[in-house]
């Protein structure tokens, strides 16, 4: 089954509250997305770290229901 963007913005602004997040369907098949996420919960995170707070707001669904996410990190500029 596949997982539609509202719900995956949903579960990002559990997580993140203060996020803007733009996603975007890449195949049409809802499966395959890419995302970008701004917050400032980044700041003085690594990328890596960055994506793993996207991931776990997501609760394993990776690689499950949500197949694939091509994922932009940004942590705003005062």
């Amino acid at each position: 089954m596949a997982m539609d963007a509202a719900e995956i913005e949903r579960m990002i602004k559990e997580a993140l509250p203060d996020a803007l997040i733009e996603i975007r369907d890449l195949a049409g098949d809802g499966d395959h997305y890419a995302a970008t996420v701004t917050s400032a919960a980044f700041r003085g995170k690594s990328r890596v770290q960055q994506h793993q707070m996207v991931y776990g707001a997501l609760g394993g669904r990776m690689g499950g229901v949500l197949h694939a996410l091509a994922l932009t990190t940004v942590a705003p500029q005062d």
